[in-house]
């Protein structure tokens, strides 16, 4: 099963338990990434709902949407930046892009090897993803009537291990969506004090979303190259320049005796 754009777009933009996703997750994300001034920041999936926070201080943000799911123009109230594109393919040169969100795309992408190679060939040097995915112990996982109830379910470790098979490094947990997915009116007036208690008591086992982080690994030579990691192997030797016509050390020798 994959996410359809059309009921997406109907959770997080008409919805009220949408909305309030939204905000949460929104809040969450700027946390880690407080400061992205004069840095290319895209969304890959449907992550349409979170990069607006991110459009004031960015030098671009471009929204990318996998071909099975599905594209809307983004954002509503200016020029387009959105594209459907293929989900192992993007149309985006390598290390172009500083900061990368991956939101409603592992839980139903059928490739996760491709989609994480691709991640990587875009990111800049140092660059940084966060990937939301549903918590596997969550409730909203269990209510197939939001987003995170479609497709799998991850725990941290799980994240972390795609990431890092693909030289990916961890560098922070998160976790947002501490209300139940419901629609009545308590629940969503709870909300906003229910995401700062579930926060502070650091309750991510029941968070509906959970987010990692990941830095783009970037491998450079040891200092004095290949030859000084290869232990002495390949370490230089002093050789005495020969003069044309000589052969070996031995006439090299000779024919100083007798210039001697």
């Amino acid at each position: 099963m994959h996410h359809d754009v059309t009921s997406l777009s109907e959770f997080y933009y008409a919805s009220d338990l949408g909305r309030s996703a939204q905000r949460n997750l929104q809040e969450a994300l700027r946390e880690i990434w407080p400061n992205t001034k004069r840095m290319t920041v895209a969304g890959y999936g449907f992550a349409a709902p979170f990069l607006r926070p991110f459009m004031a201080d960015a030098t671009r943000t471009l929204c990318l949407m996998p071909a099975r799911q599905g594209v809307i123009h983004w954002p509503h109230d200016a020029p387009n930046t959105a594209t459907l594109i293929d989900g192992g393919r993007w149309p985006i040169a390598n290390g172009f892009i500083d900061r990368l969100i991956v939101a409603h795309a592992v839980e139903t992408e059928g490739h996760l090897d491709d989609l994480f190679e691709e991640i990587g060939r875009v990111l800049a040097p140092e660059g940084r993803v966060i990937v939301i995915a549903p918590n596997r112990s969550g409730i909203w996982a269990r209510a197939d009537s939001t987003p995170f109830g479609i497709g799998r379910t991850f725990s941290y470790g799980q994240l972390e291990q795609l990431m890092e098979q693909h030289d990916l490094s961890p560098t922070a947990r998160a976790a947002a969506l501490y209300a139940p997915p419901s629609e009545r009116r308590f629940w969503l007036r709870s909300a906003k004090a229910l995401e700062r208690f579930g926060l502070r008591i650091d309750a991510q086992r029941v968070a509906g979303a959970l987010l990692v982080e990941a830095t783009k690994q970037v491998y450079a030579l040891p200092k004095g190259g290949i030859r000084e990691r290869a232990g002495g192997v390949l370490q230089p030797t002093r050789v005495r320049p020969i003069p044309v016509g000589a052969t070996s050390e031995a006439d090299l020798a000779a024919r100083n005796k007798r210039n001697g």
